[in-house]
């Protein structure tokens, strides 16, 4: 189609060849048809299966009509999807169609559902290709343009923004509808102060009845009218204006709008300059209130309560207090906060925007970490440099080969596993207690001979019902453990079999917590077991600081980004899938599959540090704080708030991630012996890094990790301060772990201890 142009008032609108996203999860005739309508209108057409992909496509080509197909369910939530890009700021403007299923043998449905949730129309399917193409006609001299003219407003009202005349803009009936930051400069009133105010309310004018009424004659009349006017500031002091008053003609060929444009007498600017930008204010009308955000409450996260009055709850309310506090924000956070403090002072209309603006930042990639001044500490600066970046460049020809071209341990290769029911008296021992979080998982490791992952698994997964949820068998399953923990470095100090049991066990604990119960779906519950067993498979025992700067084939591979972490997940995808024996996934449906794959592999990838206090940020700010507010408000009785909260499936996407995290740096929370046990290990682990950095000549990405030098008890209280403490108040407030909190703080006070008296060692001497 040629590129067209659109006249809106004085304006002369340029607009390019339209585009079309259709989100079909497989191809059929309404599809087709839509699709061969694309081509003979001409639209730029593009197609998407999923959800994902129709969301990330959105985001890229900004399209002007969305096609969704809501006739089959189970594929997709047509309407989950529609709120997700309403959600963004691109899709203001969009027109989004609902395709929906004939009902010939049953009563009309209403359309508000669908319109609530962010739909412009439905089409009742009709695979005809010329009922689709004058669909899309119709939709381009209609909805679309009328979008198009909106979309040219936001000049209009930059323009308003930055003029240095003051304007206000009233109805009819003159009520404020808008004023410019000029306007409140002038008369010393905020926006929202005088929006949806009649004149009268506020006492800008003085009240000289002849005066007005001339100006009334004049301007009810639909002329201009211009002079020098008395006004009265906030303040009460009285200023004199150079004044232009304007009726906009709107619709029915009736004044709809005032235009006031004033400057102080002694301003010399010519006040014509900006007359000729004022009309849109009446063509975006219809918009504003169609957007406004319906819910009528706004949040104050200032300060929050909890569930009731007992010890928990007052324990609760002193963990939300730490999340309200904490000291490592992002810059969205510290918006966040300013937005909802602005809140209570504000009138309904303004409220109501800003819940909106909130909404908008929680859903959306604006969280980075603001690191403060807590780096000037070498401990959190070598670790936030370790395990928050992606190396340094290069500085060394030395090449560190891993795990490419490495020959991985397969089912074929491995001794046939024991069953469930055959397990040795002492390791059955060893587990007994693995449902509380007290569990000793060294104990299982000296048992097992360090093959504590098989036996760990198998129990929880049984206890979890998972070869009922993937429809494998117990023997499938064994194999599959045996193939997993075969492919963990028992050499590395650290990240061996036995972390990735620990860190099984945790997820297992978390899941088994109400709160979490409540929010999460089975297919929910077996991805984070399956995403705990093999989070780290493979795991060379460096960082990827250390895989980037030695220029590694991992980090090649992966492009210097997630590298450990994708491999982590894509190798444990290859060990599944390649042998039969092991192929926990083979017998399951390929949608849910799809779906299962997915949340593992997004689960893998939230346990990389560089975004953990992205994820940290959107979970308080997303799920910790709304909750609060509910309970506050006095809506902890109310199930569907609180559903609401916890079962969109954005929040769950967050609440995985954040259990999964956790779960994995949650050695500081266990008793202390086991704490003081992991930070052996890890420091063991950076001491060998350091070691290996200085012999290849590559840069020492944690200096202070000097076997010879560092203190472990300084490391450990860093290590606590960056990276935990805000974590576990936020994941405590969500979840409700008394017993971690407490293990917490003493170990704390223990690594303070040592540090207290100088020691660099992991215990105090006898």
């Amino acid at each position: 189609a040629p590129v067209t142009d659109v006249q809106f008032g004085p304006m002369r609108l340029h607009q390019d060849q339209l585009q079309v996203l259709l989100v079909f999860a497989e191809e059929d005739d309404q599809s087709s048809g839509f699709r061969w309508a694309c081509d003979k209108a001409g639209f730029r057409c593009n197609i998407a299966r999923t959800p994902q992909s129709a969301l990330e496509c959105f985001l890229d080509k900004h399209h002007d009509i969305i096609i969704i197909d809501h006739r089959h369910s189970r594929y997709f939530d047509a309407e989950a999807l529609c709120r997700s890009i309403r959600t963004t700021k691109a899709s203001e403007n969009t027109v989004i169609i609902c395709v929906v299923q004939r009902h010939t043998d049953r009563e009309e449905s209403s359309i508000l559902p669908l319109i609530s949730a962010g739909f412009t129309r439905r089409y009742v399917e009709n695979s005809s290709r010329m009922a689709c193409y004058n669909e899309l006609i119709q939709l381009e001299f209609g909805q679309v343009q009328a979008q198009f003219k909106l979309r040219a407003c936001n000049s209009l009202f930059t323009a308003l923004e930055k003029s240095q005349e003051a304007i206000e803009i009233t109805s009819e009936d003159h009520v404020i509808q808008y004023v410019n930051p000029a306007f409140e400069r002038m008369m010393g009133y905020q926006i929202g102060e005088l929006i949806e105010k009649e004149l009268t309310e506020v006492p800008i004018n003085e009240k000289k009845a002849d005066f007005l009424d001339t100006i009334n004659s004049c301007i009810k009349i639909g002329k201009e009218w211009q002079g020098m006017y008395y006004a009265k500031k906030k303040n009460g002091d009285s200023i004199q204006q150079n004044v232009k008053i304007l009726p906009v003609i709107g619709q029915g060929g009736k004044i709809r709008h005032y235009v006031s444009i004033s400057r102080l007498c002694n301003d010399n600017n010519k006040v014509e300059k900006t007359c000729e930008c004022i009309q849109a204010e009446s063509q975006t009308d219809t918009q504003t209130c169609r957007h406004k955000d319906m819910r009528k409450g706004s949040l104050d996260v200032r300060s929050t309560t909890s569930r009731g009055s007992d010890g928990s709850s007052q324990r609760r309310r002193s963990s939300m207090a730490r999340v309200h506090s904490m000291t490592i924000e992002a810059p969205i956070t510290k918006v966040i906060n300013i937005i909802n403090a602005a809140q209570e002072s504000s009138p309904m209309p303004v409220a109501e925007a800003l819940d909106r603006a909130l909404e908008i930042l929680r859903t959306t990639e604006l969280y980075s970490p603001q690191l403060g001044t807590k780096d000037e500490d070498p401990h959190t600066s070598d670790l936030v440099g370790g395990l928050m970046t992606d190396g340094l460049r290069r500085l060394s020809g030395n090449e560190y080969i891993l795990s490419a071209k490495q020959t991985h341990q397969v089912a074929g290769s491995l001794s046939s596993p024991i069953s469930l029911n055959d397990i040795p008296p002492r390791i059955t021992q060893a587990m007994e207690n693995e449902e509380q979080w007290d569990f000793d998982i060294f104990e299982l490791e000296a048992a097992t001979h360090k093959r504590p992952l098989v036996y760990l698994g198998l129990k929880i997964f049984a206890r979890f019902g998972i070869c009922e949820f993937l429809n494998c068998s117990e023997s499938t399953l064994r194999s599959w453990l045996q193939v997993i923990e075969a492919n963990y470095h028992s050499s590395n100090s650290y990240h061996n079999s036995t972390h990735s049991a620990d860190v099984l066990h945790a997820t297992a604990y978390f899941l088994s917590k109400e709160r979490v119960k409540q929010t999460l779906d089975p297919i929910d519950e077996v991805a984070a077991l399956i995403a705990a067993t093999v989070h780290d498979v493979d795991h060379p025992g460096r960082t990827n600081s250390f895989l980037c700067n030695a220029g590694s084939e991992l980090a090649i591979l992966y492009n210097d980004t997630a590298v450990l972490e994708s491999h982590h997940a894509a190798l444990a995808f290859q060990l599944t899938t390649r042998d039969g024996k092991c192929n926990i996934f083979k017998n399951m449906e390929r949608n849910e599959y799809r779906t299962l794959r997915q949340v593992i592999i997004d689960m893998v990838l939230a346990t990389e540090m560089t975004k953990h206090f992205e994820h940290v940020n959107k979970f308080v700010n997303s799920i910790n704080k709304p909750l609060a507010a509910l309970e506050e408000n006095g809506n902890n009785g109310d199930g569907e708030s609180i559903k609401t909260v916890l079962r969109s499936p954005e929040n769950r996407i967050l609440i995985k991630r954040m259990l999964i995290k956790c779960a994995d740096i949650s050695n500081p929370c266990r008793p202390r012996e086991q704490c003081i046990e992991w930070a052996g290990r890890i420091s063991e682990e950076y001491f060998a890094q350091t070691d290996e950095e200085r012999r290849q000549g590559l840069p020492v990405v944690m200096p202070v990790f000097d076997r010879n030098t560092c203190s472990i008890p300084k490391s450990q209280l860093s290590f606590i301060d960056y990276f935990i403490i805000d974590m576990f108040d936020a994941w405590d407030a969500f979840a409700d772990l008394p017993n971690l909190m407490e293990h917490l703080n003493n170990n704390i006070k223990y690594w303070k201890g040592l540090d207290g008296r100088n020691l660099r060692v992991l215990r105090p001497p006898p």
